[in-house]
C-alpha cells in the first residue's frame, strides 16, 4: 500500500518506539518515501533542534559572519562590534529579500542588496533610503529578527526554536566524551558537498549500523579497524562507535592516513556526525533537500595545516572522499529499494545496529509530539 493512501498519523503509528532492540525494526518506508513525513521533521526537528552552521573561527571578528539555511529558513550568524555573537532570521523587514547573500565575509553593515535597508552587527535598522513621509513606521520595531545561537568547540550552532534547552545541555554527555581529544586543536583545512539521491535518514542509518557495511563496502577502513572489537555507546542524544586501530598494508593510503590507537565515531542527534583519528577529524553535516534528496558537508581538519603537510592532508581528504563514493552509491540504491512494494520494514542486529535504534525512537518522539501539538491545534 502507498503510503499516500494513509494518514501521516496511520504511518507514524505503524512503528513501535517501545521496543527493545532485540525485538525492534526500523521505521518503516514510508517513513523515507512519503513528503509530508518530510515536511513534519522539517518543522518538528530541524526546526527545533541546535543545528550546526558554521566554525568560530570564521566569526571571531566584530563584522566577520556565515549564512545557513536552517530548516528552510534563511540565517545569518555575525559578530557583534561589542563582540558578542548573534544571529538572526536572514530576511529583510522591508520585502524579504536575503540580506546576507554570501556564505561568510565581513561587514560594517548588513546591508540588504534589494532596496538598500542596511542593519547594524546587532540587527538593529540603521537606515532606509527615500522612507520620508511613512507614517507609523517604527524603527526600532523593524530590526532583523534574532535567533539564538551558542558555540561549542570549534563550532556555531543556531535553534529556531525560542524556547529551545541550551546547547551544552542538548549536547549532553557529547561534551565530556569529545573533550579528550582535543579537537579544539585542530585547524580547518578543506570541505566537500556532496549532493545524494536519498532521504537524509537513509545516509544517518548508513553511519549508525555499527560498522556492519564496513567489511563489505569500505575493504580500506576495514583493514585499519579492529571490526570484532568495535564498540556501541548510546547515551542522551548521541552515539558513540569505536575501534581499536590496526596497522595494515591492504591499502596504503588508508593506512597512512588513518593513524591512532582508535578512531572515535560521533554521532549526534539529528544530523551531525564527528569521526576523529590521531591528528585528524572531519565532520559530517545531513541536510534534508526533499524527500529524496539530502546534501552532506564534510569538513576536514588537521593538526598540522602548514605548506609542509599539504600532500598529507590531500591525500587523506581523498581517502575519505573514496569512502564517501561507496556509501554514496549504497544509499541511492538504498532509497530506491524503499519504494518497493517487497519492503516494508527490516529487523536490527542487536550487536550492531544500536545506534540506528537510538536514532529511530528519537526521531519518532519528536514526529509524535510534533503530531499531537497539530491535533490540539486543530481542536
Amino acid at each position: 500500500m502507498q503510503s499516500t493512501e494513509r494518514s501521516v498519523q496511520e504511518i507514524l503509528a505503524t512503528y513501535n518506539d517501545a521496543a527493545p532492540l532485540s525485538e525492534a525494526s526500523t521505521i518503516p518506508a514510508p517513513w523515507y518515501v512519503d513528503a509530508r513525513i518530510a515536511d513534519l521533521e522539517t518543522q518538528s526537528v530541524f526546526g527545533k533542534t541546535w543545528q550546526l552552521v558554521g566554525r568560530i573561527e570564521q566569526v571571531e571578528k566584530p563584522g566577520q559572519f556565515v549564512s545557513a539555511n536552517v530548516a528552510g529558513e534563511p540565517i545569518v550568524v555575525v559578530r557583534g562590534n561589542d563582540g558578542v555573537l548573534r544571529a538572526f532570521f536572514n530576511v529583510c523587514r522591508h520585502h524579504a529579500a536575503k540580506v546576507v547573500t554570501e556564505s561568510c565575509g565581513q561587514a560594517s553593515l548588513l546591508r540588504c542588496p534589494y532596496h538598500g535597508w542596511n542593519y547594524g552587527l546587532d540587527g538593529s535598522l540603521k537606515g532606509m533610503p527615500e522612507f520620508d513621509g511613512v507614517k507609523g513606521f517604527e524603527r526600532q520595531q523593524n530590526g532583523l529578527l534574532p535567533v539564538k545561537v551558542d558555540t561549542w568547540e570549534k563550532f556555531v550552532f543556531v535553534n529556531l526554536d525560542p524556547q529551545a534547552t541550551p546547547l551544552h545541555q542538548f549536547l549532553g554527555g557529547l561534551v565530556k566524551r569529545v573533550a579528550p581529544l582535543g579537537v579544539a586543536k585542530l585547524h580547518y583545512f578543506d570541505s566537500r558537498i556532496y549532493d545524494i539521491h536519498c532521504n537524509w535518514k537513509v545516509f544517518i542509518d548508513n553511519y549508525l549500523d555499527g560498522g556492519y557495511h564496513v567489511p563489505h563496502l569500505h575493504k580500506g577502513l576495514s583493514s585499519v579497524l579492529d571490526y570484532k572489537e568495535y564498540t556501541i555507546e548510546n547515551e542522551d542524544r548521541y552515539c558513540l562507535q569505536s575501534s581499536p586501530m590496526v596497522s595494515s598494508n591492504e591499502d596504503a593510503a588508508t593506512g597512512a592516513t588513518r593513524k591512532g590507537d582508535r578512531a572515535w565515531y560521533f554521532w549526534q542527534y539529528p544530523n551531525l556526525m564527528i569521526n576523529c583519528y590521531e591528528g585528524y577529524m572531519d565532520t559530517n553535516l545531513v541536510l534534508p533537500v526533499d524527500v529524496d534528496h539530502c546534501r552532506v558537508i564534510f569538513d576536514f581538519y588537521f593538526g598540522d595545516v602548514s605548506e609542509a603537510a599539504q600532500a598529507y592532508n590531500q591525500q587523506s581528504v581523498a581517502v575519505g572522499a573514496r569512502v564517501q563514493d561507496e556509501d554514496l552509491g549504497i544509499c541511492e540504491d538504498v532509497q530506491r529499494g524503499l519504494k518497493s512494494r517487497a519492503y516494508g520494514a527490516g529487523r536490527l542486529s542487536v550487536r550492531r545496529e544500536a545506534g540506528e535504534h537510538l536514532f529511530h525512537r528519537l526521531l519518532a518522539a519528536d514526529l509524535k509530539v510534533a503530531l499531537g501539538r497539530t491535533a490540539v491545534a486543530a481542536d
